[in-house]
């Protein structure tokens, strides 16, 4: 803590959905944040953080939208017209309405619905699955939203084990940044990319759009989403008639080569240009490269997960460096599986134990097909929102919107913010921001443990999450110890205080001006030298039985699309958005524009500025176009996560995205939304 003419200077730590997880000081005034900036706290993150959380938290902290009451709906559903309740008869009213729908549809008839909104271990998934396990209520499968995808390839490919962490990528003479789009959605690796190359090393990009990335890399490969799995085995294909596959580490630690090679061989160089929409000589460069130049490391984003053939381009992605022999040296393999480097202990801490046997799971792309089709049994009648601004992220939107304005169903909504979705709740619960209570972070892209603690007292009546569902729990009867442990318990039970790497200290007590580095051994995580697969044959899988039994996908498989829209969407992230949140700030008052290519444009007489009609059978959204070669020929692109501020018709780019299933994990297909654009009127 840093006192300055009256202002003080607290340490925290960002907690949104992004992987670097970057340490941060808060400037506080009178209980107020005033300034945000980046800590060093976190070596990696090193004092340097996104300009959207500095210019967009503080007013999303105490700004007009802030939650500070609870309160209860008199309007319709969507109308925007509550009235203030007290704690009391909120907590009575959830405990009344659901205990109605228990007693005539059974426990499974009630759901959360929460996602990604805060990653702090506490926030995220802590009470309140004690809570719903213990209710019996549905249990919802969140990975398929997003990041699932990519997470069940990485397990089917080399289990649960860490990748090299991303500070190696310095030593890197070749870089591929494939599906991730590092300057807005995985900052910290940008720096250490522009050191490699000012050491002489190359970058590759490949990505449908031309990002700021791929504007400085030294080859763009633009190629067509959900094609990515024909260029990772075209690469395949040239390793082996070039002869620079490594076959003294495929002999070793390689299970399933023969099989994958036999889907790899028949794509050439030239046949993967044609379908992926590339120049055969760009392809041919990127095979040669990743052929003869070493180190060389991947880093695969969540972008090339959004499609029908998700997990198969990721697949392929992964088998690379075990094909080419790139794993060992610093620099060298794959930047992923962050995630598992820490020593979380979900088991304690969200008490699985808890749910009775035989409780169903829902796929979370499924809830608003599940809301609105009438065969779920039970049906769902009551849900707790939080966490999500589900009607604005989730596929097939208007779906979602008409499940969610049903009149039977009970829906309780607990959020820092009044965002769209929490317009058709009955009961909306205010919920403390990170800033207001005691946390815990792991990362999913970074190798640091950091714990925070709150810097402003909770704003009118709020309530941190943990303390809401110890709430709700003693409403509803639940007296097991586990329903009144304190934050500093939970934290104790996120993490497994046994951990050598702790040094005897409990996670609880964890200094908040330091991160912890999760190294092997107090060396640096590198795969094949000291950890290696956890897989069931302790190689590299690129035949996965794991895959196998949950999905049916021993090997990667290419299937093509059909549709008689002529026009690939895609909805990448936002520099001013961590998916949607902050959308509802003064910054994010804007409308995201269209992207299409000039020739697409001039197809359809449409001129540069103009209100645009983006279509298909699902929806209809209308949007600024700009006209840019940022997009290849048959790709159009506006970012996700806009609010229904942004629109004249409740439609976001997320109507137009189906709730189909990709290959693994039943993950969500944004990019495989196929629209028309027209001039709007």
């Amino acid at each position: 803590m840093n006192v300055e003419h009256g202002k003080v200077e607290h340490a925290s730590v960002c907690p949104l959905d992004c992987p670097d997880t970057c340490s941060l000081t808060v400037t506080v005034d009178e209980g107020r944040i005033v300034g945000i900036r980046g800590s060093r706290a976190n070596p990696y993150t090193d004092g340097v953080i996104c300009a959207k959380v500095p210019k967009a938290y503080p007013e999303f902290v105490h700004g007009e939208r802030r939650l500070r009451t609870p309160l209860k709906r008199v309007g319709a559903k969507g109308e925007s017209r509550f009235e203030r309740i007290s704690w009391d008869e909120a907590l009575d009213t959830i405990y009344a309405r659901t205990s109605a729908v228990i007693a005539e549809h059974g426990p499974e008839a009630v759901m959360p619905l929460n996602y990604g909104g805060p990653h702090g271990l506490l926030a995220a998934g802590s009470m309140d699955l004690r809570f719903f396990h213990r209710m019996g209520a549905s249990l919802l499968d969140r990975k398929p939203l997003c990041g699932g995808i990519r997470t069940e390839a990485w397990i089917g490919t080399y289990g649960t084990v860490t990748g090299i962490k991303p500070e190696q990528i310095e030593a890197s003479k070749l870089i591929v940044a494939w599906g991730n789009n590092v300057t807005w959605s995985n900052l910290h690796i940008t720096p250490l990319i522009n050191k490699a190359r000012r050491a002489g090393g190359k970058l590759v990009v490949v990505d449908p759009r031309r990002t700021k990335i791929a504007e400085q890399a030294d080859l763009h490969l633009a190629l067509r989403p959900g094609t990515d799995v024909v260029l990772a085995w075209a690469v395949a294909a040239d390793l082996e008639r070039r002869g620079a596959l490594d076959r003294a580490f495929i002999q070793r630690w390689v299970s399933g080569f023969e099989e994958f090679m036999a889907l790899a061989r028949p794509w050439t160089i030239e046949r993967a240009a044609e379908t992926c929409g590339l120049a055969v000589a760009d392809v041919a460069r990127f095979a040669e490269w990743y052929a003869t130049i070493s180190p060389a490391s991947i880093t695969v984003g969540n972008g090339l997960e959004r499609n029908r053939n998700g997990g198969s381009g990721i697949r392929a992605v992964f088998a690379l460096p075990a094909l080419a022999g790139k794993f060992g040296p610093v620099g060298g393999g794959l930047i992923n599986g962050a995630s598992f480097a820490f020593p979380k202990t979900p088991q304690k801490l969200a008490r699985p134990d808890l749910v009775p046997p035989g409780t169903r799971m829902l796929n979370i792309v499924d809830v608003g097909t599940h809301l609105t089709s009438g065969t779920l049994k039970p049906p769902l009648k009551a849900l707790f929102i939080y966490n999500h601004n589900a009607v604005v992220v989730h596929p097939d939107q208007n779906r979602m919107r008409r499940g969610l304005s049903r009149e039977d169903l009970f829906t309780v909504g607990i959020e820092v913010a009044m965002t769209d979705t929490m317009l058709y709740c009955d009961v909306v619960l205010p919920a403390c921001t990170h800033f207001e209570h005691h946390d815990i972070f792991a990362a999913y892209g970074q190798h640091w443990l950091q714990r925070a603690e709150p810097v402003i007292p909770p704003q009118g009546e709020a309530l941190s999450n943990m303390e809401i569902f110890r709430r709700l729990a003693a409403r509803f009867g639940y007296t097991e110890p586990c329903f009144t442990a304190t934050d500093h318990e939970l934290i104790d039970d996120a993490i497994d205080p046994g951990d050598v790497r702790l040094g005897g200290v409990r996670p609880s007590q964890l200094p908040t001006n330091k991160a912890l580095a999760m190294t092997v051994e107090g060396k640096d995580a590198v795969l094949f030298t000291n950890v290696f697969p956890k897989t069931e044959s302790g190689k590299v899988e690129l035949v996965s039985p794991y895959l196998d039994k949950k999905y049916g996908a021993r090997l990667p498989s290419y299937r093509t699309l059909s549709s008689t829209y002529p026009l690939t969407l895609i909805s990448p992230a936002s520099d001013q958005r961590i998916t949607s949140t902050f959308g509802g700030t003064t910054s994010n008052a804007g409308i995201p524009p269209l992207e299409m290519h000039p020739d697409d444009a001039r197809a359809r007489n449409l001129q540069n500025g103009q209100s645009v009609r983006v279509w298909n059978e699902l929806g209809e959204v209308r949007l600024p176009l700009r006209i840019t070669d940022d997009v290849p020929r048959g790709v159009v692109s506006s970012l996700k996560g806009a609010w229904f501020t942004t629109t004249n018709n409740l439609q976001t780019v997320s109507a137009l995205a189906p709730a189909t299933h990709a290959d693994i994990c039943e993950g969500a297909c944004y990019n495989d939304a196929r629209v028309d654009v027209a001039l709007a009127t």
